[in-house]
């Protein structure tokens, strides 16, 4: 489980690093301009629904059910399944797919409602929207496709895939949106290809396990109607934090223009802790999981979840505190440069610091949902996913008036806590895990390391201070800050006694 880890954080660190890079060359080119946010909404409404039919949905209710089937049948049902799966969901996401681009100019009124004052913008949004929604079927089926290697233990080639898309815009960004007008027009080409490309990547991996998919429209298989029941709710339930981030962009629509791309970038860097970590230890445990309640191993299952919990509090808690305390730094050092002005940043810095505030729910969601799902019950995270969306726009209506985007950002952190608190409160009531194995006395003493890399916040420069330092200054202080403000974290822990196997393994293992 942990060498899992290593690989599918290793990979998802690799891409994200490479998504920074990717979000500094868009913000030179484009900033926080009417084209960026135009770009920034083509761009989330296919993704956000990708995560809906690919990551979320359709990978938790249909890697429990093909475990199933590979522990209690023989490959040529299990083939059956892939082929029949293949065949039903991609028809499903071809047809969306299609659907969206011969109706973007009414998604886009629908997604972007405030840039109905500017029918230019609102054009624009439409026109990137017929190249970016092709992206939502093929990355789907990269999702199915990743599915199936992750059940069977191969986790690298499905890890590695998301590099892809990275490269494609950045390429796109510098050698294909100059020659194009609009040159935004460029980076929406960037997307198609990329998923064109992350899913013939695929294929050899699934062809060498001897699971290359057959596509057929047959359903007589039991598993095919069970993981569409178990779908349906579960389209909501595992995505809901991602609905909250797509209607603070429908209600950033209405805001100043930029204030979409400010809470763009704000959410891509809290992105990157979210997916090397918190997804990375989700991607492992769920067929872990799924396999245990097979089994019906409790024991196991409780020791799978503590580790989960344990690993997204303690690499988590510090992320967060970073993310508040020096995004401003970081976010000047990154994107402050060509169209990125040291306004944007300043206003970019107080989103993500809401964010950052949600962090560690984000990630508690994401490692405590797979719990459900292993167990094939879609329900119940739909039930707690409604009432956090509800919560959302209550905290969207009550803070977006009085502190605009930032406010936006900050409804989705509060609404993020609830959602976790009541996956986790709802486990402990069934049984299912024992809130008892949290180790909450480590989770305490944690607040020592976090107080004293906090200190070091008193010497951070803000984005005007650093307007006229070089690319290579902004790197030594942001660097440096970082470096030592990580030192005295790992110290806090050491004084306390908590050691870095606990890492490794459960915490009642350690000690």
């Amino acid at each position: 489980m942990v060498k899992a880890g290593i690989t599918v954080g290793g990979w998802t660190f690799v891409s994200r690093i490479l998504g920074l890079m990717r979000d500094i060359v868009l913000a030179n080119a484009v900033g926080a301009s009417a084209g960026a946010d135009a770009f920034f909404v083509a761009f989330k409404i296919p993704n956000f629904l990708r995560r809906l039919f690919g990551e979320g949905a359709f990978a938790q209710a249909f890697v429990p059910v093909f475990s199933e089937v590979r522990e209690k049948e023989d490959e040529a049902s299990l083939q059956r399944l892939v082929n029949q799966v293949a065949g039903r969901f991609g028809l499903i996401v071809v047809l969306v797919a299609a659907l969206g681009v011969l109706g973007a100019p009414v998604i886009a009124v629908i997604f972007a409602p405030g840039f109905a004052h500017d029918p230019g913008k609102l054009a624009l949004t439409a026109e990137l929207l017929r190249w970016t929604f092709p992206y939502l079927a093929l990355i789907s089926l990269v999702a199915f496709s990743g599915g199936i290697l992750n059940s069977i233990g191969k986790f690298a080639v499905p890890a590695a895939t998301p590099i892809f898309l990275n490269i494609s815009l950045i390429g796109c960004a510098v050698f294909l949106s100059p020659l194009l007008s609009p040159s935004v027009l460029g980076l929406a080409i960037g997307v198609l290809v990329a998923g064109i490309i992350q899913l013939l990547v695929q294929l050899p991996s699934l062809f060498s396990a001897g699971l290359l998919p057959k596509p057929s429209l047959q359903s007589d298989h039991p598993g095919v109607a069970k993981i569409l029941r178990l779908m349906v709710p579960a389209l909501f339930g595992v995505s809901v934090s991602q609905i909250n981030l797509l209607l603070d962009t429908v209600l950033a629509s209405f805001l100043v223009s930029g204030s979409v791309s400010w809470l763009y970038y704000s959410d891509r860097l809290m992105e990157l802790p979210l997916g090397v970590i918190a997804i990375a230890v989700s991607t492992v445990i769920l067929p872990k999981l799924s396999r245990e309640f097979t089994h019906s191993d409790a024991k196991a299952s409780q020791e799978t979840q503590t580790w989960a919990i344990w690993v997204v509090m303690v690499l988590g808690l510090p992320c967060a505190l970073v993310l508040a305390v020096f995004g401003e730094l970081i976010l000047s050092t990154l994107f402050q440069y060509g169209a990125m002005s040291a306004l944007d940043i300043q206003a970019a810095s107080d989103s993500l610091a809401a964010y950052a505030a949600g962090l560690p729910a984000f990630m508690l969601i994401k490692v405590l949902a797979p719990h459900y799902f292993s167990r094939q019950d879609t329900g119940t995270p739909v039930k707690i996913g409604l009432l956090a969306m509800v919560a959302n726009m209550i905290f969207n209506l009550i803070l977006v008036w009085h502190l605009e985007h930032v406010g936006l950002a900050l409804a989705t952190s509060l609404s993020a806590w609830i959602n976790a608190l009541l996956l986790l409160w709802c486990l402990h009531k069934r049984n299912w895990y024992c809130i008892d194995g949290i180790p909450i006395k480590k989770i305490f003493q944690l607040g020592l390391g976090l107080l004293l890399m906090a200190q070091v916040a008193w010497w951070a420069p803000d984005a005007l201070a650093l307007e006229t330092k070089s690319i290579i200054e902004r790197a030594l202080w942001t660097g440096g800050l970082l470096g030592l403000s990580g030192f005295l974290y790992l110290g806090g822990l050491a004084m306390t006694g908590i050691r870095y196997t606990s890492l490794l393994f459960p915490p009642s293992a350690c000690d």
